[in-house]
């Protein structure tokens, strides 16, 4: 991996990770509101889990491979 793309990852990394915190907000919003969509929250849930998906796939690409 080059360091252009190290610091590529770390970019879209940070990224996904604003992403996931604004979706947990909207979730908690969402889920305490009166006449809540349910289809809306069940969305954004799985949205949610594709992004810590991403975010930890990523995680492992920094992760520089040691030699045993």
């Amino acid at each position: 991996m080059q360091v252009q793309d190290s610091a590529q990852l770390a970019h879209l990394l940070a990224d996904l990770r604003v992403e996931h915190r604004d979706l947990d907000l909207a979730i908690d919003q969402l889920a305490t509101a009166i006449g809540r969509d349910e289809l809306a929250l069940t969305r954004l849930k799985k949205r949610r889990l594709l992004l810590k998906d991403a975010i930890a796939r990523i995680e492992s690409k920094l992760i520089p491979d040691l030699d045993a």
